[in-house]
């Protein structure tokens, strides 16, 4: 074996699924943002956990809020995910910006986009600081899948995303 760094380490163990954090914004709205780690903690009880920069807004609405959604966005809005992901929303609709179709979920004012396979609804637990990064840990409220939908998976440490393909054997 050969020394590598922890970001190389992320391209040994692509893909991961590409999330969207959903939160809710000062003035009602949502803001998303792109990240590509999160993890199931528990089934009893339901708790999942993501990671996101210090200097995140969407970061900042989570912690003042207590609620998010975590989405597995499809296929179909590839380009916008990547929009997302490199766009703050302190200043910027992204929504508007890349063109993003919304939609509501039951019990939950933070709406999600159209074009997600996955929907999860979570409350803040906990965060915890981890270096650069704050690790947020949370009860799952509810789950929600459109399985007519591809979810997107980060390639080559997160460099693209794209759907998953399963191998011929």
């Amino acid at each position: 074996m050969n020394k590598i760094t922890l970001p190389k380490a992320a391209r040994v163990t692509s893909p991961n699924p590409v999330t969207l954090v959903c939160t809710q914004n000062m003035d009602g709205g949502t803001n998303l943002a792109t990240v590509s780690w999160w993890t199931y903690l528990s089934y009893n009880p339901n708790m999942i956990a993501y990671a996101m920069a210090k200097t995140s807004f969407s970061g900042e609405m989570v912690r003042q809020n207590k609620k998010v959604v975590l989405t597995v966005p499809s296929e179909k809005i590839a380009e916008a995910v990547l929009g997302c992901g490199s766009t703050t929303g302190r200043n910027t609709d992204k929504i508007e910006k890349f063109g993003i179709e919304m939609q509501s979920l039951p019990e939950s004012e933070i709406r999600v986009p159209l074009h997600s396979a996955l929907a999860i609804v979570c409350t803040l637990k906990e965060f915890v600081e981890t270096g650069d990064h704050y690790l947020y840990i949370c009860n799952v409220e509810q789950v929600y899948a459109d399985e007519q939908e591809k979810p997107l998976f980060a390639w080559n440490g997160y460099a693209e995303i794209a759907p998953a393909k399963k191998t011929e054997e």
